[in-house]
Formats: structure tokens, sequence, C-alpha cells
């Protein structure tokens, strides 16, 4: 029977070699998998993160592989290509950094040398290369040896667990189709089982790799209320012997994706709202082990969350495992990301062959997406979309059951072609963020649904960023945590009313890692997150999901780390699922509110001296602090790395524009627009680089060159936010002098 030994334990790795050692380089660092090269530079700010070849080597013993016929090796994440080399010899090479490949091992001696070298460098055919996290290099998921006989349950059909469950929904019951894929060198036949609470209730025996079932009065699995798991089990019998044997947990479940209705699971409305994840961690990059993942999944279940966009890849199968058995649904996509790439074509077809592949078992799973934001340098890059077509073709061959989906960036125009390849759609929107107002995203998606009333529509990504800075008026671009409270509370409101939206995910559940990030005053970090990258803090903005979401009792007064204020009166923030909220200051109510539609209580407090605040909601209770300081504390303003402009050295003079204005506001009258005109020249068509030198070659903002779409979103931002977004291209002075000519500019 097949046996399976974990070596996780005892190798040696050199960062910056390709080097293949004929013995133990017992001088080299010892280390345990899993391993990232990049855990700290990788996290830290200047897009300079170690980009290259690691070499790992282990010994292994003829006792040390399990007693079989063949051994196969298995690798469940190198990032991003890989080489594998046994004795010296190359048995293997593979492009992908997120999925299982598997290789014989070819002779083995009483005494060998396994090495793989990693390759995370950057190149033009494995995706991803550009987007907005850390590419961490190394053997960064486990490496386990799988010992099987001659006949055998096929270890190299691409990573796959060898055994495929697809059910069917049929009245009350369950028609079960068992799939099975074998090696086989003399006859056999296969028993199958199907099992549920441990007990088999189902069993065939049959020469057939297929085999078909019913079960009756199935036990639906019903999302987050009810995950209610079966198992599949296919043995391999030669001569009256069990050789091998496989087994795949699944569900029952009928799902269906609705222009009106959004997600409809076993029959019943079931709207999809969520967030999305990244996976990474401080120190340890993407070198996860199982009570990470279990972690992340209880902040998710506690946030009351049904529902987790898995980005930018395919994730460890222990999460995928968890989602299972916790009832979030999944939408699994690969890294076609950002840019098309001519010649990584054949990379997407294999990434998503193994995506579906390794995947096809898990119920949580109801769409695959084909891309993210691919068009960020235009949808009509040569071969984008015959790509799209070929994937979307491709997914549907390899599973009937499920639809296909895309991730759009907000400036792709929604008449564009490969807008409507697949089944459905989503886009990511950061109106109120990156341009734009947060008002602005409801009514694009009525426009949307307007012109395309049988086109399923979703919100793949939205949010901002937030560090531990505060404020009593929050503005759009300050990474508050009360701005991001307050953005997340109207778009809330936006999604409630609009059920026809299939999926709604915030972007992020947790901060993540994107070394090439310079925002918020903390380099290297994305911090979009409803928790911190480190899972220890939980932002205010987790909370207001969690009163919306959550059947949990609970209350929450927000602002817990903005204790210091300055006003004489101070808006204190309450959440809570509960139907009324009560608050107290020093022991005084200041107040009863009862929930209208949205979980979302505010009270004004008088802050004088020290207050301790106690918010109650039936048998729930939180507290948090004030204290009245004459001047604001410092600590609380983001730091940030730029050359500063303070807000006093802006001259805002009434009845005249400033760069602290909006550029919808400027172009709203003629002199304004003008002005714009020929700042775009600078901003946009790259005549002048800041130092007054022309450029030939234009520039791109946010790795994309601008369009209409893109200017659309930019009349929300200040004009001071637009030099900020550059990144130092224009000086302090120069900003500064702009504001005087806008200071020339009558309002309208």
């Amino acid at each position: 029977m097949r046996k399976t030994v974990n070596i996780n334990k005892d190798w040696f790795f050199k960062k910056n070699t390709g080097e293949i050692p004929q013995s133990l380089p017992t001088d080299w660092e010892p280390i345990d998998l899993p391993y990232t090269w990049n855990g700290t530079d990788g996290q830290d700010g200047g897009n300079d993160y170690f980009r290259g070849k690691g070499c790992f080597v282990k010994r292994l013993l003829r006792s040390d592989v399990p007693d079989c016929d063949e051994c196969y090796i298995q690798l469940d994440g190198v990032n991003s290509s890989a080489q594998v080399y046994f004795n010296g010899e190359k048995i293997a090479s593979h492009d992908g950094g997120y999925s299982t490949f598997r290789v014989r091992l070819p002779e083995i001696n009483d005494e060998n040398i396994l090495t793989v070298i990693a390759e995370n460098s950057p190149n033009d055919r494995v995706y991803p290369q550009m987007a907005d996290f850390t590419f961490y290099g190394g053997i960064y998921r486990d490496v386990k040896l799988i010992g099987v006989p001659k006949n055998h349950f096929d270890l190299e059909y691409f990573g796959a667990p060898g055994i495929t469950v697809t059910p069917v929904i049929r009245g009350d019951n369950a028609e079960i189709r068992i799939n099975t894929y074998v090696k086989t060198e003399t006859p056999c036949q296969i028993k199958y089982e199907i099992l549920a609470d441990s007990e088999v209730i189902l069993t065939k025996i049959t020469a057939d790799t297929e085999a078909m079932f019913i079960i009756e009065n199935v036990h639906l699995w019903n999302g987050v209320k009810d995950p209610y798991l079966y198992t599949a089990r296919a043995t391999l019998i030669s001569g009256g012997s069990e050789e091998d044997s496989v087994w795949a947990r699944f569900g029952c479940r009928s799902f269906e994706v609705d222009p009106q209705r959004g997600f409809i699971l076993n029959g019943r409305e079931y709207p999809l709202r969520g967030v999305s994840r990244h996976q990474d961690r401080p120190k340890i990059g993407n070198a996860l082990k199982y009570e990470h993942h279990k972690e992340d999944i209880d902040l998710i279940c506690e946030m009351g969350a049904n529902t987790v966009r898995l980005a930018h890849y395919q994730h460890s199968q222990d999460f995928y495992d968890l989602c299972d058995e916790k009832g979030l649904v999944v939408w699994a996509e690969i890294p076609y990301i950002s840019h098309h790439l001519p010649y990584g074509i054949a990379n997407t077809r294999d990434q998503m062959t193994e995506l579906i592949c390794q995947n096809y078992n898990h119920p949580c799973i109801v769409t695959w997406g084909l891309s993210n934001e691919i068009t960020m340098g235009g949808a009509s890059a040569k071969g984008l979309l015959d790509n799209h077509i070929m994937l979307n073709e491709l997914a549907h061959s390899l599973d009937k059951t499920r639809p296909t989906t895309l991730a759009v960036i907000s400036t792709c125009g929604i008449n564009e072609k490969y807008v409507h390849i697949t089944d459905t759609v989503s886009y990511n929107h950061y109106f109120g963020w990156y341009g734009g107002n947060v008002h602005m995203t409801g009514p694009w998606f009525d426009r949307f649904h307007k012109k395309y009333p049988n086109r399923t529509i979703g919100l793949s990504e939205y949010g901002c960023e937030a560090l531990n800075w505060h404020t009593s008026t929050p503005e759009q671009g300050d990474y508050t945590e009360e701005y991001q409270a307050y953005y997340h509370e109207e778009m809330i409101k936006q999604i409630i009313d609009r059920p026809y939206l299939w999926a709604t995910h915030v972007w992020n559940m947790f901060d993540f890692a994107a070394d090439a990030r310079a925002e918020g005053g903390e380099n290297g970090m994305n911090h979009k997150g409803l928790v911190t990258f480190d899972r220890k803090y939980k932002k205010d903005s987790f909370y207001a999901y969690k009163a919306w979401l959550s059947d949990e009792p609970f209350v929450h007064i927000c602002g817990k780390r903005y204790v210091r204020r300055t006003e004489d009166k101070t808006k204190v923030t309450v959440y809570s699922n509960q139907a009324e909220v009560e608050l107290f200051a020093n022991g005084v109510s200041v107040g009863k509110q009862k929930k209208g539609k949205y979980p979302f209580f505010c009270f004004y407090v008088e802050n004088i001296g020290k207050t301790l605040l106690t918010a109650r909601a039936g048998d729930c209770a939180d507290t948090a602090e004030l204290q009245k300081t004459d001047t604001f504390d410092e600590s609380y303003r983001m730091k940030e790395m730029q050359e500063v402009i303070n807000w006093f050295e802006i001259d805002t003079p009434a009845g005249y524009y400033s760069v602290n204005d909006t550029i919808g506001s400027v172009i709203s009258t003629f002199k304004g627009k003008l002005f714009m005109i020929k700042l775009a020249k600078v901003l946009l068509l790259g005549l002048l680089d800041g130092k007054g030198k022309k450029k030939s070659d234009g520039i791109s903002i946010a790795g994309f060159k601008p369009n209409r779409n893109m200017l659309e979103l930019a009349k929300g931002f200040t004009v001071k936010r637009v030099f900020v977004m550059l990144g130092g291209r224009f000086s302090k002075k120069q900003i500064l002098e702009i504001n005087a000519a806008l200071n020339n500019i009558k309002k309208k």
C-alpha cells in the first residue's frame, strides 16, 4: 500500500547559487522546510529583495525512503521555478510557484543526494512578474516522499490526487460520479466506497475507472450553516490484494449565479459577502504552517464572512480543506496578472490545468478565475484576448460544473470584449481611495447592470489603507483608521442595497507585503487589511463587517487607539449586531440608539479630562478611554517618507483654488481646466520629467498608461495627492509653486 513520508527536516541551503553539489555541503546553512529567503528583504520596501536562485540539498538514506516499487517526490510549493536533481542527475523542472508537482525518483542507492534549485528571478514567461505583492523565493510548502507498488493511482497527472468526485443534486438525492486515474502492469479492479461520518454507506467493485452512485436523502454541503462532507475512497486490487488507495472529501451542493438575484446555493439566495486573502506573514513570508492557516480561517469566520477570494494564485491544500470544513465559498485563480506576457501563454495554460486538477474535489470552490487586472497596460495587448478565450475553454473542458470569472481593473471599459468572455465577471473598484469618492461605487454598478442586465456582475476588490494614524476629521488618502472605518461603512451601505452583486470581496483581510510600496509611513507593505500583518490587531473596519455579517452577539467601540483628542465634543462610533446600544461616559448615559438599516451607531461625547467609555448592547459590553489635550498628538499623524508638505505651508485663500482641491473641482471652471491641461502634459504625456527635462517615453501611474477611464477616476483626487502618488517625481518646491498658480484661479 501507499506510504507517505514528510522530509521537511535537515536540509542545507545556499542563496544565489545554481551549484549542484556532488556531496552533502555541511558548510551551508542548515534549515528545515518550509523556507523562503525573502522573509526580511521582501517586506522592508525599496523593491530590492533578492530575486535569483537558491539551492536546497538533503541527504536521503535508503532507510529514509518508503519500502516500495516506485518512489515519488512531491513538492507542494517552490517559487517560482524549480529544477530537481537526484544524485547529480536532473529529473524534473517545473514553472509555477504555487502548485504541487511530483517526479519519480530513479534508482535509489544506500546514500543519495537530493537537490532542488528554486528560482524567483524576473523573466518573461512565468507568472506572476508584475503585481502588488512580494514573490517570495524558496521551498515554502511541504516536501514528501510517496512510495507505491507497480500498480498505483497515477501520481504524474498534473499533481492531482488520482481521484475526482462529481456530485449532481437530483431532488432529495445526489448522483455521484467518481473517476480514477491509474497506472497498472497487471489486471486490476477498483473498489469504490462512499463514507458518511466515517462509516461506509455505498460500495462498488469494478474494473472501470468510473463508478456511479446515488446517495438518497443526501446531506447537503450548505455553506457556513452546515458544511457537511462525505468521503470517497478508491482502492486498487490485484490478485485479491489491496495495492494502493486514494481518497477525497466532497460536498453535495447545487449553486447558480443569477444576474438579478446574485449567488444561489441549494436553491436559496445566498449573497456572497467576504474578503480576499494573501497568505504571507512577518519574517516567514509564504512559508506557513497549518496553525497559520487555521488562525486566518478563524479570523475570517469570526468576522462573519461566507466567501474568500484566494488571490492571486493557488493556495495551500490546508487552506482549501479548512474552507471545505467551515463552509466558506471560494473563488480560486491563477496568477495571470497585471500585464499579458506574449511568452507566458503556455504557463497560464499549465497553471490553470494544475489549479483545476489539484482542487477539483473541493466543494468550497465555485469559480475559476482566469486573470486579475490584466489590462493595466491596455486591453488591446496582442494575444490577450485569445489567451483568455483559450483559458476559458480549457477551464470548461476540465470542469463542466463550475463557471469562470475575471477580476477587471476599474480603468477597463465595460464594453471591452475580454470583459464578456467568462461566465461571470467582477470589477476591482477603489472609488474613494485611488480616485473618485466612495459614493461612486454603487452608481457605477447600477450603470453596468442597466446596460447588461443579463450579465452577472460582482465586486472583486475594494478597500483603503489604514495604519496606526488617527484623526477626528478623516479624509481620503490620510491612511487613518478612522477613514478606513468610514470608507467601509459607506461601502457596506451600498452593497446591502444591491442584491444583484453576485459576490463582494474586501481587499484585503490582512495587510500583506509588497516590497515595491512606499506608502502610509511604512515601506514594503500594503495596509488595506482589516487585520494587521501579524494578525494581532483587528482594525475598526473589521468590526464594521462583523456587525453586518456575524450572528455572534458583540459590541465594539471604535477609536481605541485614538485616546488623546483636542475637540471639546468628540464623535464616538460603535458597531454592534444587537438591536440597541447604550453608551456611558464615566458611568453616565450619553444615550440609547436602536439599530436601523445599518449596524452603525454614532454618539457625541463631551471631551473633558479623562473619560471611560462603556458601550452596552444586550449582554455585551466594551470599553475605551478618552483624554482631553490642548494640542494634537503628533504620534497620530502619518510620517511621510518623502519631503513633507505641512498643511500650514499650503496657502488656501478664500474663494480660490489650491492643491487641496480635487481635480474635478478645478476643471469645473474655464481657467482651471486650461491650467490642468497644461499640468496634464507634465503628468500624463511625460513631456517633462519634473526637473524640466524632456522625456519621450511618457509615464505610467501605478503600472499602467493613463486612459479615459483612469482620468475619470482622477477627478476625485486632490491635486496634492496626485503628486504624492507619483512618488517623489516632483519636489516640494514645485508643488508649492503649482499651489501658488492655483491660488490665482477663482472657484466656481
